[in-house]
């Protein structure tokens, strides 16, 4: 169960007072006090952990202070759309809204190798209108040989160049906790030209360590892949340790599932549940077409297949693309045969946009279906 607090009223408040001291004196339940940032103001959350059935809803909604009452249809409580649940789906970062209703292109380097790289691919997004990016300089590699990233010793140029070119939002894999220092210092040394959003690889996705470290810092969002051979539902519960230690700035991202039944691709494509994530949480939902098919192919109509399954899952209404490109993929140092070369940036581009309003068109012909039901006469 969750009490949404009035605006007015937050830790310190005499309301807030009277409302924790009444549920301490209900046996059994456990509190856990959430705030939650919005552009305009701070919402206070109170979840109720415990035997909550025995809780009368309507007498906790008469409490002086509480908003509203939220009761609990899911495991994954804080990030999960429960019945009645009217909260927001989704979070303002560096003048860039991520919610159930946007969509953001983030395209980019998976690793990143040199300082022309980045900022050729920089000024590439930046000609195209795009404001957020990927960029890579921490990665777990299979083999313990493979390249590893330059980790900290890129992050003064990626940032300094992403500012140059006005982007926003860099997403960037974290392997450790010792990684979010590290952005925060280097962000810091140059003075903040962008922003970033750490992102959790799938092989991460169960590191519920990371995962608490990641959740209890409130200064940068999240970027939360789903891990490659569990469930969604293990995936899910998953993020919720994000949320579960006060970081609610959290996205949802599709990659594809490890198993022998995608071949040729890379991983399963399952971008059919980008309407399961928006339906079961208020997480923006990203996708990741790079990973997912893992390779250049060319199909009979001349269109990529990272083409083909990106828009699958933006005509789904999916809310982010997370696309490889690079200015030379064959000297690329992770992920080549994947990448997308920036000459074909603009094609991509105007790729998504037709899915996109493809998927608006489709929302609006079902809006006006139910319209018609809602007010057609019972027979």
């Amino acid at each position: 169960m969750i009490l949404i607090l009035q605006d007015n009223v937050h830790a310190g408040t005499p309301a807030f007072g009277t409302i924790m001291e009444y549920l301490s004196r209900r046996p059994g339940i456990e509190t856990r006090v959430h705030e939650v940032k919005g552009a305009q103001q701070t919402l206070t959350e109170i979840y109720l952990i415990g035997d909550t059935a025995a809780l009368d809803a309507e007498e906790l909604a008469e409490l002086t202070g509480v908003d509203r009452v939220v009761r609990v249809s899911r495991e994954y409580r804080v990030l999960g759309r429960h019945q009645d649940d009217f909260r927001p789906s989704g979070f303002e970062y560096n003048g860039v809204d991520f919610d159930q209703d946007g969509f953001e292109l983030f395209a980019g380097l998976c690793a990143v190798d040199t300082r022309e790289h980045v900022d050729r691919t920089f000024a590439a997004l930046a000609a195209q209108g795009l404001r957020c990016a990927r960029m890579g300089a921490y990665k777990p590699r299979t083999s313990p040989y493979a390249f590893q990233g330059h980790g900290a010793a890129c992050l003064p140029f990626v940032f300094e160049s992403a500012g140059r070119h006005g982007i926003r939002v860099v997403a960037m894999e974290i392997t450790h906790e010792k990684h979010i220092q590290e952005i925060h210092d280097a962000l810091t040394a140059i003075g903040r030209p962008t922003g970033v959003m750490l992102q959790v690889g799938t092989r991460n996705t169960q590191n519920f360590e990371l995962l608490k470290a990641i959740g209890r810092q409130q200064e940068f969002p999240v970027l939360f892949k789903r891990g490659f051979g569990i469930t969604l539902e293990e995936s899910l519960n998953a993020a919720e340790y994000l949320a579960s230690e006060g970081n609610q700035r959290v996205v949802f991202c599709l990659r594809g599932v490890k198993t022998g039944l995608g071949d040729p691709h890379r991983n399963l494509v399952d971008f059919a549940h980008v309407p399961v994530v928006r339906r079961l949480t208020r997480m923006p939902v990203g996708i990741d077409p790079s990973h997912s098919v893992g390779r250049r192919d060319v199909g009979p109509d001349g269109i990529e297949d990272i083409h083909h399954a990106a828009v699958q899952g933006v005509i789904a209404g999916a809310n982010l693309v997370l696309v490889d490109f690079h200015p030379a993929p064959a000297k690329a140092l992770v992920d080549g045969p994947q990448a997308l070369r920036l000459e074909e940036l603009p094609l991509f581009v105007e790729d998504m946009q037709i899915a996109r309003e493809a998927y608006l068109k489709r929302r609006a012909a079902h809006e006006r279906a139910r319209q018609a039901d809602a007010t057609s006469p019972v027979a």
